[in-house]
């Protein structure tokens, strides 16, 4: 891909977002034609107009999304990455794939100070936040929706992990993730900052 589109991104994806993030989105993989083209998590394809609307309705961001890095758009004591820093052949992270970069994401979550809240898209994703936390998937099931009280990375801060099907267009085209059980993810997200941050109100984003 890069031979064939020089001028993409092609390479590892950066995390997207603030140092002082107390929320974390944590994906599967930059798409082809999305984050790996354009450099951005979620830019560029469907499941970056689903995620980043929700948020601004949510206060975890302002401006306006354009799926370009170039459109301004900011995110509110929020960060995103994913599980898989590349993007993977056939847009299918191979289980040494996910091995390879879970240090990586450990990294990323153990650098955010004031996280509190980790949002995983996909069963893929939720598997490399437990394991990052040196804890055994089957101690905590995916499901979505589902929460989880994770210890903290560096001592006895409390850090609350929610499930969520991951926002691509194949599961909102079937039905598994509908705008309205994804927005729900966000609201116990949100609930959970809600003492701790003030944020602007909801927006209707509807």
């Amino acid at each position: 891909m890069r031979r064939a589109e020089p001028g993409w991104h092609n390479a590892p994806v950066p995390t997207f977002g603030t140092k002082d993030a107390r929320l974390l989105i944590v994906g599967l993989a930059p798409g082809l034609r999305g984050a790996n083209r354009t450099g951005r998590p979620f830019t560029g394809d469907y499941a970056g107009e689903l995620l980043y609307e929700t948020l601004i309705g949510f206060g975890f961001a302002d401006g306006k999304y354009q799926a370009s890095p170039a459109d301004g758009l900011r995110l509110i004591s929020c960060a995103i990455t994913n599980a898989v820093r590349c993007v993977p052949p056939q847009n299918r992270p191979a289980p040494a794939e996910v091995n390879s970069c879970l240090p990586f994401l450990a990294a990323t979550m153990g650098s955010l100070a004031r996280l509190r809240v980790i949002v995983a898209l996909g069963r893929v994703a939720h598997g490399s936040v437990i394991r990052g936390f040196g804890m055994r998937p089957a101690a905590a099931p995916f499901a979505h929706g589902l929460e989880h009280v994770l210890a903290g990375l560096d001592g006895p801060r409390e850090i609350f992990l929610i499930d969520s099907y991951h926002c691509s267009r194949y599961n909102t085209n079937t039905g598994v993730l509908t705008r309205e059980m994804f927005r729900s993810v966000f609201a116990k997200a949100r609930a959970r900052l809600l003492e701790e941050i003030a944020f602007p109100p909801e927006s209707a984003c509807r």
